[in-house]
């Protein structure tokens, strides 16, 4: 941080993915609210240069603010989620609280992200020293089983408890081997996010005793804050007009770059882009709501036909996008990894008894999916494959 006659200056803050863990120093120094950083992806020149300038790194900020967190997204301009020491450290302790306690953390994500530097910052509250994987050639299963492996030994020698957090993308390609499973095994608590598991995915994770927890939030919450359904202690979850609505002390103080940006018109709360609904206490997410498909008049969740595709035996993942079309207006287009035939997804459609103007029009099988942010498939570039 750099200070000019008291004047709070947000000071770029390079994350190297050969060494995450340098950022430590600072990433503490901001919680003491002695520094405000712009966390930045230093393999990524182009992603760096854009937040720097639409987040106005170098310019003065609110003292208040410790970190600026981008929101994800791989198209137009990203949005920087003002989060305080408050903000932090609430979900911080929130977490460790539904966990049972705090622990050993693995970080295996990027940590510009913040589902990355809330790994850090659970690890600088608890007071212990976070491992930290090499992420510079991508998520490795060996490299994973080795770091697993050394934090296993490290609880077992100091009696705490660990922890590591993934994205569905990378819990699947752990759960590919038996190296990986082994490894999955020895964390006390698994965090998953940045878009929903496949049902079968978990269920088969649970089989093998893999500690799995759902998470849904972003940085605009500071991270999850709603484990497995359930709002995390401190956490507020509502649902508006289907819309779905998150307060609470992890709430970011608005937007940097979008100071009256309307999902934080009400003080203390951040109204999503996701729909969902609450059953005994319990948050649903059906999807996003700006992924709506308008097909011939009719309007289709593409979360709702994803959910009946991963039901479908060999598929791993799956992506529903519309795409133009000068009668129906948008298409509806599947795309989907998994050793499935695209005839069985088909028949299986046709045995969930789907309306037919639900059935794709065109199904592809993809041997991975673009992505946009840690774990979440991009629905643009899903899009473009089929012409959009």
């Amino acid at each position: 941080m750099v200070k000019i006659a008291s004047v709070t200056i947000l000071s770029p803050l390079p994350v190297d993915p050969h060494a995450p863990a340098a950022i430590l120093p600072d990433l503490e120094a901001a919680i003491a609210g002695q520094a405000c950083f712009l966390p930045l992806p230093l393999a990524d020149a182009t992603r760096a240069t854009l937040l720097r300038n639409t987040q106005r790194a170098g310019e003065p900020i609110d003292p208040g603010i410790a970190l600026v967190m981008s929101t994800s997204g791989s198209t137009g301009t990203p949005k920087g989620a003002q989060l305080t020491p408050t903000n932090l450290v609430a979900s911080a302790d929130a977490t460790h609280q539904v966990l049972g306690g705090t622990g050993q953390w693995l970080l295996a994500m990027p940590a510009h992200h913040i589902a990355g530097i809330q790994v850090l910052v659970r690890s600088l509250v608890a007071g212990v020293d976070p491992l930290c994987m090499d992420l510079s050639e991508g998520f490795d299963i060996p490299t994973f089983a080795r770091a697993a492996a050394e934090l296993d030994r490290t609880g077992d020698r100091t009696g705490d408890r660990t922890y590591t957090a993934l994205t569905p993308l990378q819990l699947a390609k752990a759960m590919d081997s038996v190296a990986g499973i082994d490894a999955l095994r020895t964390f006390d608590a698994i965090l998953v996010g940045g878009a929903a598991i496949n049902p079968r995915l978990r269920a088969a994770a649970e089989e093998l005793g893999i500690a799995v927890v759902a998470t849904y939030g972003s940085s605009e919450t500071a991270g999850g804050c709603v484990y497995d359904g359930r709002p995390i202690p401190g956490a507020q979850v509502r649902v508006q007009d289907g819309r779905i609505l998150l307060g609470g002390p992890t709430i970011a103080h608005g937007y940097r770059n979008a100071p009256e940006h309307e999902a934080f018109r009400e003080p203390g709360w951040f109204a999503t882009s996701d729909g969902g609904f609450i059953d005994a206490g319990t948050l649903t997410v059906t999807g996003r709501l700006d992924n709506v498909i308008d097909s011939g008049g009719l309007k289709l969740h593409p979360e709702a036909l994803e959910t009946e595709i991963l039901k479908v035996k060999g598929v791993d993942h799956a992506c529903v996008v519309g795409v133009p079309h000068p009668r129906l207006g948008q298409a509806i287009m599947a795309a989907y990894t998994g050793w499935a035939d695209i005839g069985d997804i088909l028949e299986a459609l046709e045995d969930a008894e789907l309306p037919r103007w639900q059935i794709p029009k065109d199904i592809k099988r993809l041997a991975e999916f673009p992505t946009a942010g840690p774990g979440k498939i991009d629905r643009r570039a899903v899009a473009r494959i089929f012409g959009a």
